[in-house]
């Protein structure tokens, strides 16, 4: 059985499907309407179901914390990891206004429920990852000894994009915490160039390939993928923006061969997460 871990999904919930800030997710004809049209109650056992029957064998499952309060909680994201253990894996969110709450929320989750990441989204925010109210959280993630996710390139939801510009913002964090690892989520167009080269600069920095299909990874992306950046980029759906099926559907027409194959299918998040079996 082939190894897949989706780095980037969320376990929704209708407040969170439902949300007038993703309206124009929901012009699109992806799964996200579908579900949130059709089933806006899905329990998180029928969106893992799905995930099983599509050939993913561990999902990374992110809280969502914005300026507006939990859109999935903590505690939400933890009783599911409870329900699916070895299967799920969770990713705190937190409120970075409140910078001491925010830690102690982030230590609690890692140390309570065993969580593996926090994810901050810049332009959730509206700040890009230098701003000083992240770094107290860069902090102790280094502590904690788990990794920071955040969102690269464009905003989807009618947001400022220029938060999740991979140079000069991201460049900053990795130069002052280079021990800290970073998975930036959604590829990072229109800046994917910047994404790879922070990539082959940082040790530490990587990339998933959430809400994007394979059909669309920019080819500058797969030559990366292909040569010296096979140990790097990670599969992600972003969920339920896209169901895995929709993701992983023509990987095999990139060419990348079994061994970047197999990291970018379950290798390189095992690492970037340190996951174990």
């Amino acid at each position: 059985m082939t190894e897949i871990v989706d780095a980037w999904m969320q376990l929704p919930n209708s407040a969170y499907l439902l949300n007038p800030m993703f309206d124009s997710l929901r012009r699109w004809p992806t799964a996200w309407r579908a579900v949130a049209k059709d089933n806006p109650d899905i329990t998180h056992d029928e969106a893992l179901q799905t995930f099983r029957e599509q050939g993913v064998t561990r999902a990374i499952a992110s809280a969502w914390w914005g300026p507006g309060g939990q859109m999935i909680t903590n505690d939400e994201v933890a009783a599911a990891v409870n329900a699916h253990p070895g299967y799920l894996v969770g990713v705190a969110s937190v409120d970075i206004n409140r910078p001491m709450e925010a830690v102690r929320e982030l230590r609690r989750c890692v140390k309570q429920f065993g969580f593996k990441g926090l994810r901050v989204l810049p332009w959730l925010w509206g700040l890009p990852p230098d701003d000083r109210r992240y770094y107290p959280l860069y902090a102790e993630c280094v502590e904690l000894d788990i990794t920071f996710c955040l969102q690269v390139g464009h905003a989807g939801p009618m947001r400022p994009s220029e938060p999740g510009r991979p140079i000069p913002y991201l460049d900053n964090v990795a130069h002052e915490f280079p021990e800290l690892r970073i998975v930036g989520g959604h590829i990072g167009f229109p800046w994917v160039n910047e994404m790879i080269s922070l990539m082959m600069k940082h040790s530490n920095v990587y990339v998933d390939t959430s809400a994007y299909k394979a059909s669309r990874f920019p080819p500058e992306l797969v030559a990366y993928m292909v040569g010296s950046g096979k140990h790097k980029v990670m599969f992600g759906t972003n969920y339920p923006m896209l169901t895995p099926a929709e993701c992983l559907k023509d990987i095999q027409a990139l060419g990348l061969g079994e061994d970047a194959l197999s990291l970018f299918h379950a290798g390189n998040a095992r690492r970037a997460f340190k996951l174990k079996d």
